[in-house]
């Protein structure tokens, strides 16, 4: 896989990276006020990198909150924003992406809550995946693409191949937490391992959240937590089997994994991201400093400037 500039000078993203970072920036650890994200996020979207930041994620419960800060930053008025597109008000510059952690009631109201903004996604939390199918045949608008996630406690032994089952024959991805604020909330390598080839052997699309912000396997030293890199994840993601797999979530090397993305092949990358979509991340920084220092991004597209 090319990671250099195109032929013009011009630095591209790479496609195995494009669309890859969905901005969680309110979302913990981060935490950060809706007030401050949306201003960050269409500068993220105006920015060099910007082929790689995916949509603005937000709660179900904090959409009126965003459609003011939208309105705080965009105006009433109309006209152009400096990155080419319409300042139209309320929000229709930005592409939310629908995080429904109360499930299928939150549904219809998140909808109609969101109509300022282009709707790039929902993410529904469910204890019931057939349910939340039905749900969203119902109430989603064709156009919308979905992802559903149960709890990983769900998700073990006969549990997961019953929901990847029932998401297989459905036009919606899987979603799967590899982090959190709790050393629980993170899958160990076989655990997330069993998930990635239970989709690739499906041909079942997913998306996963939390923990994710760093390209390389680590134990974060503030918190003694153990974090998958996504190099990692999107290494495995075209594996079927599962132990091969969980080798590659348990490389630590960053050098070793640079080499291993610079070899892939078009069709390995096209293979790779028709499976790993995305990711939630409440830094969009961090991921793209670990791709400049490993040699996978070019340092001009993450010039602090542009942030």
């Amino acid at each position: 896989m090319s990671t250099a500039p195109a032929a013009s000078g011009a630095a591209v993203v790479p496609p195995l990276f494009r669309g890859l970072f969905d901005d969680a920036a309110v979302f913990p650890p981060g935490n950060l006020p809706v007030a401050e994200a949306v201003p960050a996020h269409l500068a993220h979207r105006a920015a060099p990198y910007a082929a790689a930041v995916g949509p603005l994620l937000c709660g179900a419960g904090r959409l009126g909150e965003l459609a003011a800060a939208a309105d705080a930053v965009t105006g009433s008025a109309g006209g152009t924003a400096s990155d080419g597109t319409e300042a139209g008000g309320t929000g229709s510059r930005l592409r939310v992406g629908l995080v429904l952690p109360g499930g299928s009631s939150e549904l219809g109201p998140a909808l109609t809550a969101a109509a300022p903004f282009a709707v790039a996604g929902v993410e529904l939390a469910t204890r019931d995946a057939r349910e939340a199918v039905a749900a969203l045949d119902l109430l989603l608008p064709p156009d919308v693409p979905a992802a559903v996630e149960l709890p990983r406690e769900l998700l073990r032994g006969d549990g997961l191949e019953e929901v990847l089952d029932v998401l297989v024959d459905s036009p919606y991805r899987a979603k799967f937490r590899t982090g959190g604020v709790v050393a629980g909330a993170f899958p160990d390598e076989a655990e997330l391992a069993g998930f990635l080839t239970g989709c690739a052997q499906r041909g079942l699309p997913y998306k996963c959240t939390a923990g994710l912000h760093h390209a390389v396997r680590h134990t974060d030293p503030a918190t003694g937590f153990e974090h998958h890199g996504f190099l990692n994840v999107l290494l495995a993601a075209a594996e079927t089997d599962p132990k091969a797999a969980a080798e590659i979530l348990a490389e630590r090397s960053g050098a070793v994994l640079a080499e291993a993305v610079r070899s892939l092949t078009d069709r390995q990358v096209t293979v790779i991201r028709n499976s790993f979509t995305a990711f939630g991340t409440c830094s969009i920084a961090e991921p793209l400093d670990d791709l400049a220092a490993l040699g996978l991004l070019s340092p001009d597209l993450t010039s602090q400037e542009d942030r």
